[in-house]
């Protein structure tokens, strides 16, 4: 049989441990270049810019036919 604890974990002490745990949304800032949100310290996906500079290269979308 495994180890097995003495004495019950109370909801406090279960609750500090797990209060890191929790789902967060994510930050979004302002694209210098074409203002749409973007994630920091990630290339805009739509202008495909980053420190002022083209690193990626974004073709345009083509539109859903229908």
């Amino acid at each position: 049989m495994g180890a097995l604890p003495k004495r019950k974990k109370s909801k406090s002490r279960a609750g500090n441990r797990l209060s890191h745990s929790a789902v967060k949304p994510p930050v979004y800032i302002e694209c210098p270049q074409c203002h749409s949100p973007k994630l920091p310290h990630h290339a805009c996906p739509t202008c495909g810019t980053y420190n002022g500079r083209e690193v990626v290269k974004v073709e345009k979308r083509k539109k859903a036919a229908g």
